[in-house]
């Protein structure tokens, strides 16, 4: 859900409760400025949506000399 930051001033409580269900993306001047989120979010279902985007050798060393090589 997205929102504008006058409508979130307007109905703070509400918008609070929404949370709890799902992300309020809080706009102003047409762009996102801030995200509402459930702090207690299951944050294992985060993670295993992550598994498979990295090679299975990747590491922190190599992944950091690629990185510092592309600036």
């Amino acid at each position: 859900m997205s929102i504008t930051a006058t409508e979130l001033k307007k109905n703070l409580g509400k918008y609070l409760l929404l949370s709890a269900q799902e992300d309020i993306y809080i706009t102003k001047n047409g762009k996102v400025v801030a995200k509402l989120t459930n702090p207690n979010q299951n944050r294992v279902d985060t993670a295993k949506s992550l598994f498979g985007i990295l090679p299975k050798d990747a590491d922190l060393y190599t992944a950091r000399s690629e990185r510092l090589d592309n600036k």
